[in-house]
């Protein structure tokens, strides 16, 4: 999970934050370089408990990150989400490019929950992307509907969800054995 989490953050960080060149002393001499500029603010959002996993070689890729933790649990009667804990910014600072991890996206109600809560602190869709390792048609169908211009990069795309509104299982239980 953490291996396939730092492939998709690269992939989604390519093109798409800030860069800055500089130069570099080497045993060799000097190395022109281009990195991702510092100055500008990167928040990694996991989707606890399971976005942990999936998350947890970001700093490899994004090294001057803020990581912000944020608690959605599904009611496996309604599925519908609730959120037990918040540590998001009251605003996220302004041209702030966010990463949200969740590593499954059934129906899509645990990333729409999340996806509004970072709306209401100030982001737009163009600077969130969605980092997870399964995707289903439900979920895609709704954050193509309400967060239009938001891109999802995942490892791969599962076509059916099931009447408990899972694919594969849960994600956090797989990645902890629990």
């Amino acid at each position: 999970m953490a291996e396939i989490g730092r492939l998709l953050m690269y992939e989604a960080s390519r093109d798409w934050l800030p860069m800055v060149t500089g130069e570099i002393q080497s045993p060799m001499g000097v190395a022109s370089v281009e990195f991702i500029d510092p100055r500008e603010p990167v928040a990694v959002i996991p989707i606890l408990r399971a976005g942990l996993a999936l998350a947890e070689h970001a700093s490899s890729i994004l090294p001057a990150t803020k990581t912000y933790h944020l608690g959605i649990s599904r009611d496996e009667e309604t599925l519908q989400p609730t959120i037990y804990l918040n540590k998001l910014p009251d605003t996220f600072p302004e041209g702030s490019r966010v990463f949200v991890v969740d590593p499954m996206l059934a129906t899509g109600g645990t990333i729409v929950a999340s996806l509004q809560l970072i709306k209401e602190r100030g982001v737009e869709n163009q600077q969130i992307k969605v980092i997870s390792a399964v995707a289903a048609p439900p979920a895609l169908q709704k954050l193509s509907e309400k967060f239009p211009g938001l891109h999802v990069y995942t490892g791969i795309i599962d076509p059916t969800v099931n009447d408990k509104g899972s694919g594969l299982g849960d994600a956090g239980d797989r990645s902890f054995g629990t």
